[in-house]
């Protein structure tokens, strides 16, 4: 994930598309209830709640008890991404779905409606989870390093990955001018609470 430095201020890009590391306002719970039900195992193709298995090129929805299931939809949308992610909080990856015979669809008629899912892996790691290093948005306790001129990045704040982090967000707060003094960098988090207060580290 990158963001672009305007002054003090980065802008961190919120979707990780393809298979690849979606998430909601900080401090939400890691598995809580999407905002659309669940319908049960093959009504709605990878539904709120159900789960997934993960493929060398493809996602199949799959029982959760299943042994191959990997991962869980928090949320599901229809139509293209918005430009900032509505996943909920810790969500590890975005999941595209195509709109071209998938394994499993809503009335079988062989198609299902192009859309997107947030999912979030059954087992570690979560990379969606604070300081993971990964996500489609940067919440409060990710890390950022440099990534080029103009940008930084979300990084593990382990250091892993080969990324050494240089700030982290402390806060989520209304304003810049809500900031902590200590402040040296300011992030869009987006949310209720759309400003991330992040210090060097």
């Amino acid at each position: 994930m990158f963001a672009r430095l305007v002054g003090w201020v980065c802008a961190v890009s919120l979707l990780a598309f393809a298979l690849a590391g979606c998430q909601g306002s900080p401090g939400s719970s890691d598995d809580r209830p999407a905002t659309r039900a669940s319908s049960g195992y093959g009504a709605v193709f990878l539904a709120a709640g159900e789960c997934s298995s993960r493929g060398r090129a493809s996602f199949n929805e799959v029982p959760c008890r299943s042994e191959r299931a990997v991962a869980r939809v928090l949320d599901r949308h229809d139509g293209e991404p918005p430009a900032r992610s509505a996943c909920p909080a810790r969500t590890d990856f975005v999941l595209h779905i195509s709109e071209n015979r998938p394994a499993a669809d809503e009335n079988g008629d062989g198609s299902v409606d192009r859309g997107y899912a947030c999912m979030r892996n059954l087992d570690p790691p979560h990379p969606g989870d604070p300081g993971g290093g990964g996500g489609p948005r940067t919440i409060v306790g990710d890390c950022l390093t440099a990534a080029g001129k103009g940008q930084v990045r979300e990084t593990a704040c382990a250091g892993t990955g080969g990324r050494a982090p240089q700030y982290r967000v402390l806060e989520a707060v209304l304003s810049r001018s809500a900031c902590p003094p200590s402040t040296t960098l300011y992030v869009t988090l987006g949310g209720s609470r759309p400003v991330g207060c992040a210090v060097t580290v």
